[in-house]
């Protein structure tokens, strides 16, 4: 059933997506004024239950991509997904029926509310990855027949560039990743033009509706001075993301954060006491495996999040730093995200991993219910 959201939900709206971002997805903060500001003067969006679709509906995704260390400094103008899809409609020849999410993590949680505040388009509650992933062939559009292009970007000086690989996902992920570097680190796009069918048959369902209701799980507990921790458990136990494990509590003592290909790579370590053995998080863009020695508590696609120690906010990559007391969370994805389909595409080999998929909820990790 459609809904409508306001710009009172978009505060708990961001905390959640950047919770299920799982460190990347971009910071959503400067795309919650963006949409703060356009939903002034358009009112509330329309959000639409993916089975609602007319099966011949045409629906384009819109999002940002770049890497977020450069998201951090260098702020959108707010038109430019809007650019690209215009550019991707006028290529088609068709007008979009809707817009969604490639991702429900970070900041592509906000860029298709924008989209829609400046245009009038309702916006599907579903995404293509069920977390955030940082190449655009890991989606679960691409891993279940849904072809990427043509796809268009689009950069704040008003340039456009229309890229068509047929099928090939990965070929048109890897030339707009040249094209976003060359416009600067950071751009805005079009992608997966797709029919209201092909949304019901491939998407990640309902994750608007998620990350709304991890956002106040989190912001209710601190309100009511409870454990945030459990309360999300309890939260996600009836969804999708039905298991919920807390991996490691601790200080963050070093943090090794390069951008390079346009991606942000590197390591985290915390460490409970001194001389007591560190969790090491893995990222690129997306925090990817959580190992303590030579065990894996964690690794991708199930989500690896790191949480403030006090407050339970989410903590991107990008803003990882020592000195932090955090706790470390495992959140179990749905299961079209764990067929050896979606492995192929965006499993443990896919980011040079030469760790398993074990599932979070069989890895030996402490339960929150022993908190």
């Amino acid at each position: 059933m459609s809904w409508q959201l306001g710009p009172e939900d978009l505060d708990d709206l961001a905390r959640g997506a950047t919770l299920l971002g799982t460190g990347g997805g971009g910071d959503p903060h400067i795309g919650k004024l963006l949409v703060k500001a356009a939903m002034a003067v358009s009112g509330p969006i329309t959000i639409l239950d993916p089975q609602e679709l007319a099966d011949d509906a045409f629906v384009v995704p819109t999002a940002q991509m770049g890497a977020p260390t450069v998201v951090v400094e260098r702020i959108p103008a707010g038109n430019e997904p809007e650019q690209a899809l215009a550019a991707l409609e006028k290529h088609l020849g068709r007008t979009a029926d809707a817009t969604m999410p490639i991702e429900c993590g970070g900041i592509n949680s906000m860029i298709p509310l924008l989209v829609a505040a400046r245009t009038g388009l309702p916006v599907v509650d579903a995404d293509g990855m069920g977390r955030a992933f940082p190449e655009l062939h890991m989606e679960t559009f691409s891993v279940y027949g849904v072809p990427g292009s043509p796809m268009a970007i689009a950069d704040e000086r008003g340039h456009s560039v229309l890229i068509d690989t047929g099928t090939d996902n990965r070929q048109m992920e890897w030339l707009a990743r040249g094209i976003t570097i060359r416009l600067g680190g950071v751009a805005h796009i079009a992608e997966y033009p797709m029919t209201g069918r092909q949304v019901k048959d491939t998407a990640v369902p309902n994750t608007i509706t998620l990350a709304l209701e991890v956002g106040r799980a989190i912001r209710r507990a601190r309100e009511a001075h409870t454990d945030p921790i459990a309360e999300l458990a309890a939260t996600l136990s009836s969804t999708l993301y039905s298991h919920l494990r807390v991996l490691f509590e601790g200080k963050v003592v070093d943090v090794e954060r390069r951008t390079t290909d346009g991606f942000a790579k590197g390591q985290a370590r915390i460490q409970s006491a001194p001389d007591e053995p560190e969790l090491v998080i893995r990222f690129q863009n997306e925090n990817l495996v959580a190992t303590l020695g030579d065990t894996v508590l964690a690794v991708v696609p199930d989500l690896i999040c790191v949480l403030d120690a006090e407050t339970a906010e989410p903590i991107t990559t990008e803003r990882l730093r020592y000195g932090q007391r955090v706790s470390v969370i495992g959140i179990s994805t749905p299961a079209m995200m764990r067929t050896q389909e979606a492995l192929d595409t965006f499993g443990p080999a896919c980011f040079g991993l030469e760790h398993a998929f074990v599932p979070v909820e069989s890895a030996v990790v402490e339960l929150v219910e022993t908190r």
